[in-house]
Parts: C-alpha cells; sequence; structure tokens
C-alpha cells in the first residue's frame, strides 16, 4: 500500500496544491492580477497532474478490459474531468459561451491536435498505418449529428422556444448515446477494433502480466479522488483566472482552450504512444471517441444546468465556428475512408488546428 501511495506522487501534489489554495483563495484573488495569473497557471498546472494520474488509472482500467471497453474508459474519464471543471466555472458565473466554445475547442483538439500529429509522427515512422475504417465512419457521422443538433440548429430556435429545444436536446443526445453504447460494447463492437496479427502472441502475453498488477479496487478509487482534488482546484482556479485575465486583451476563447487542453491533455500522450507504437486503431478511437463523448455527453449535462437554473447558454457555434467544424469533418471524412493514415493525412489535420489557434488568437 505504502508503495502504491509512493507512486502517486503527482496527485499527491495536486492535493497539495488544493490544500494551499483553498484557504489563501481570498489572498490570491485580493493580492493583484500578476499574482492571480501566476496562482491560475500553477492551479493549472496542478489539475494536469492531477489528470494524468486519473488518466492513467483509467488506462490501467483500459489494459485490464481491452478494446473497444478500454478506450471509452479512457474517453469517459477526460470528459468527467472537462464536466466537472465546466459545471464549477459556470457556477461562477463564467462567460455564457463558455460551454460552446469548450466543446468546439475540444473538437479541433481532439481531431485535429490528436489525431493530426498523431498520424503526422507515425506516419513519419510507420509509412500508412491501418486501422478499422467502420469506427472512424461511425464517430464521423455521430459526431456530424450531435453537433448539428446541438450547435447548429439551436441558431434558428426562438428564445422564447429555449427551453423545450433545450430539453429534446437532452434527449437526443441520450438516445444518441444509449444507440453508440450499444453498439460500442454489442453486436458491432467489431467496428471499433482491430486485429494486429503480428502482435497478438506479445500483445496477450502483455496482457495477462498486466492483469496481475492492476489492483481494480485501487484505480477506481485513485480515479474517483483524483476527480474530486481537480473539482476543488478547478474552483480557485476559475475565480484566479477570471481576474488574471479581466483587462487584458485575451480573446475569450482562451478560457475554453484551457479547460480543453487540461481534458485532453493525457489523451495526448495515450495517443502518440499508441501511433509510435504503430497502433493507429487506438489512435482513432481516443480522438474521435473523445470528440463525440465531448459533445454528446457534456450537452446534456450542461443543458440540464441550464433548465434547473432558468438561464440560457449560448450553444449555437458563430459561423467561422461551424465553417471550421465542416471543414474538419470533411477532411476527416475523406482522410479516414481507405482504412490507412499516413503522413500527408495527419498534417492535414494538424495545419486545421494550426488554423483553430490562428483564429482564436485573431478572436474568432
Amino acid at each position: 500500500m505504502l508503495n502504491a501511495i509512493k507512486q502517486e506522487y503527482w496527485l499527491l501534489l495536486a492535493v497539495l496544491a488544493a490544500l494551499i489554495a483553498l484557504p489563501m483563495e481570498h489572498a490570491l484573488l485580493g493580492h493583484g492580477q500578476g499574482v492571480a495569473l501566476i496562482g491560475a497557471v500553477a492551479l493549472i498546472a496542478a489539475i494536469v497532474c492531477a489528470s494524468l494520474r486519473v488518466a492513467h488509472h483509467a488506462e490501467q482500467l483500459a489494459e485490464r478490459v481491452g478494446d473497444p471497453y478500454g478506450t471509452m474508459i479512457l474517453t469517459l474519464s477526460a470528459v468527467l474531468v472537462e464536466v466537472v471543471i465546466l459545471a464549477i466555472m459556470m457556477s461562477n458565473q463564467a462567460s455564457p459561451t463558455l460551454v460552446r466554445d469548450t466543446i468546439y475547442s475540444a473538437v479541433m483538439l481532439d481531431i485535429n491536435g490528436i489525431l493530426g500529429l498523431a498520424a503526422l509522427m507515425g506516419g513519419l515512422k510507420h509509412g500508412e498505418q491501418s486501422y478499422n475504417d467502420d469506427s472512424a465512419r461511425s464517430y464521423s457521422v455521430m459526431i456530424l449529428t450531435a453537433m448539428g443538433i446541438s450547435m447548429v440548429v439551436p441558431e434558428f430556435i426562438p428564445e422564447a422556444d429555449w427551453k423545450a429545444y433545450s430539453m429534446f436536446t437532452i434527449g437526443a443526445m441520450l438516445v444518441l448515446y444509449a444507440v453508440f453504447l450499444r453498439m460500442q460494447v454489442g453486436p458491432h463492437s467489431y467496428f471499433f477494433s482491430y486485429a494486429y496479427p503480428e502482435k497478438k502472441n506479445r500483445g496477450g502475453e502483455g496482457h495477462g502480466g498486466g492483469e496481475e498488477q492492476v489492483n481494480v479496487g485501487w484505480s477506481i478509487g485513485v480515479l474517483v479522488f483524483g476527480v474530486i482534488v481537480i473539482g476543488v482546484l478547478a474552483e480557485v482556479m476559475s475565480l484566479a483566472l477570471d481576474v488574471g485575465l479581466e483587462g487584458t486583451g485575451a480573446p475569450p476563447v482562451l478560457t475554453a482552450i484551457v479547460v480543453a487542453g487540461i481534458s485532453a491533455a493525457p489523451e495526448i500522450l495515450t495517443a502518440l504512444r499508441a501511433a509510435l507504437a504503430n497502433r493507429m486503431q487506438s489512435v482513432v478511437n481516443i480522438a474521435l471517441g473523445a470528440s463525440l463523448s465531448t459533445v454528446i455527453l457534456t450537452v446534456p449535462v450542461m443543458e440540464a444546468m441550464a433548465l434547473y437554473s432558468g438561464q440560457p447558454f449560448q450553444m449555437a457555434m458563430t459561423p467561422v465556428q461551424t465553417v471550421m467544424v465542416f471543414i474538419t469533418l470533411i477532411v476527416c471524412a475523406i482522410n479516414l475512408n481507405d482504412g490507412e493514415t499516413n503522413a500527408i493525412e495527419g498534417m492535414t489535420h494538424f495545419v486545421l488546428f494550426a488554423t483553430f489557434i490562428m483564429l482564436a488568437m485573431l478572436g474568432l
């Protein structure tokens, strides 16, 4: 037990940061903009440390159960972190566009950032990398449907009808996810897996050894505790970030990118390791699965909060965001249509990610 606790030094560091930040919250916010901004950066680093440990234990559980359950655990843990941070920030009178911008940023980061960089690096090392194209098509069409319903159509809904459409959106997202979950773990689970014949024996041996070493109860306990620590840190971080950025002229979407980046940080590392190990199916499952989970699970939780508080969020994307999402999904559909990725396809997505960052710096 002592050795297991010692291995959680990153999480312990995050706990220490929370114990320091909570009693010093008022002092942190009252000593000027510079101190608040430095404190916010330190707290973001602590949240990333905690989220890395959450992802590590999610990855251990994922290895225990195997695909497609494994990547589902990984993506759900990342979405849980994102939802916790968003819920806390929205309770602190955050921008009404924060939820929309965070979901948009997460999709850009997952598909163009994670998938693009992983396919680029994996392609440079291995050439063409194979995966199951059924998974890419299933993910892409569901992402397009979910984002269209929840983030494009609301632009045309009269303000007086927002509650009715919000309830419809919650129901539609839950039905979509139920069907997707049934496909992912049911008769169509082979859509989301890929056989690697040359690694079958080695993978089987490693998997068996990994099972003996994974303490399921400990991993679940640390995962839940880590999410609680992230919630505590996010409470102080959101207030410090608001004070630190006030009047600086920073683009409004910056906070959303920070939230999306925190939740995606562990996924980036996992996806890059998978790409360099020539396991592109894991990359596709992580990148597209995280995008779909972000939309299809975050939207109903946030919409339910809006209905409870009586204050609607601005969910309709801006014209620029809508164009970027459609370009991304069209490029994704073309690139992921043949069961193989390469460095050129990775570069196209990574250029789109660079465009997203540029537009964010311009405040668009």
